[in-house]
């Protein structure tokens, strides 16, 4: 069921002001079923946007902090999770010291800006013996899950081929205005950092953790921001043979957010579009072509009572879809306090993220050395 009887967990944000690109987001859907609360935060380095920020989100001004540290200092007792949503050069920080301090973390994608970085936070979670869930939200559609279920179930065969894209228009787009932190690119460009962890986290999740093996990337600048990397491409072999194709872009005019993926197996094959969340397109090798949704009787999964906040017709979105991770994290957050924690197969922690950030890295050395890189 979607809404939860169980008292609601207390969020601390470190980052998330109203000026941000995830934190209003965050603050609608981690409420949305009830499983969490927001109860205190540093929400940005700013002193006027902070507190404006926490008067939006009904934060008393004793309990907004003008610094993360402080918050880590004073909050202890009196929250159930930290939640990261700085800009990602500034997570390992902040992670690492919640973590430190004994605090539950939650963190925005991507976890760090480098597979390092990454390891130095699983170690932390390591020793602290701690907890951290990463938010993939595009894994929180129904029918992305449905798809995930159709393929574990074998319904498409055996996998061949994935083909995955999220070409958007930001950068050439009129009067675009990135924020800063976008316009730096790292050993990893910055729009894999924040586009290209969505494309490997998802393949990752509809094939049941199939790892990448090696790579042959490309990448492009075709922006009006300099000589930052807009666009990727690559060809990735993965286990068993199975071959997958992304292509991932701020440049692509038309689309907002235009994330299609396509799984072509040896029984079948199935389409999902970001822009049209609520279908699923399967074809059989007899040339039928079904239409999935929520009130398919071919759907299972999305049929469930926790997808259906009303009832199919009646489209569910991005921020619905936030919130069936959120209820995720909540659970397995609660199983972390009660010391008997079981494996969530929706949430994802530190050693997921590393992997993506592996895979990341040996793209850019790809379309550096022009030749196949091993993950």
């Amino acid at each position: 069921m979607a809404h939860t009887q169980l008292p609601p967990l207390r969020l601390g944000f470190i980052g998330g002001a109203l000026n941000s690109a995830v934190g209003y987001t965050h603050y609608n859907s981690s409420r949305l079923d009830g499983h969490f609360r927001v109860d205190s935060g540093c929400f940005s380095r700013r002193a006027d946007v902070n507190e404006e920020t926490a008067r939006t989100y009904g934060i008393p001004a004793e309990r907004t902090h003008a610094t993360w540290h402080a918050l880590l200092e004073s909050e202890k007792s009196s929250l159930d999770a930290i939640l990261v949503l700085t800009p990602t050069p500034d997570h390992r920080d902040s992670v690492i010291a919640a973590l430190d301090a004994g605090y539950p973390v939650i963190c925005e994608k991507a976890l760090a800006v480098s597979s390092e970085a990454c390891r130095s936070i699983d170690d932390a979670v390591a020793r602290n013996h701690g907890f951290l869930a990463v938010t993939y939200n595009y894994s929180g559609y129904p029918m992305v899950r449905e798809l995930r279920r159709m393929i574990a179930d074998g319904q498409l065969g055996r996998l061949q081929q994935i083909q995955i894209e999220i070409p958007q228009e930001g950068f050439l787009r009129q009067a675009a205005a990135p924020q800063a932190w976008r316009l730096k690119d790292h050993a990893v460009p910055t729009v894999s950092l924040d586009l290209g962890v969505h494309a490997h986290h998802l393949v990752h999740f509809l094939t049941g953790g199939k790892a990448p093996l090696e790579v042959i990337g490309d990448q492009a600048t075709y922006g009006q921001f300099g000589d930052i990397v807009d666009n990727v491409y690559c060809l990735a072999h993965y286990e068993d043979d199975l071959r997958v194709q992304s292509w991932f872009g701020k440049t692509a005019l038309g689309n907002r957010n235009g994330l299609r993926i396509r799984v072509y197996g040896s029984l079948a094959s199935a389409e999902w579009f970001q822009m049209q969340p609520e279908d699923l397109l399967f074809s059989q090798a007899d040339g039928r072509r079904l239409l999935i949704d929520r009130g398919s009787g071919d759907a299972d999964l999305a049929r469930q009572l926790r997808y259906n906040r009303f009832k199919s017709g009646h489209p569910s979105g991005f921020i619905e879809a936030f919130a069936n991770l959120y209820a995720d994290i909540a659970d397995q957050l609660r199983q972390h306090q009660s010391g008997a924690m079981t494996r969530n197969a929706f949430v994802y922690g530190a050693q997921e993220s590393e992997e993506g950030l592996r895979f990341l890295e040996a793209i850019s050395r790809s379309a550096q050395t022009r030749k196949w890189e091993t993950v």
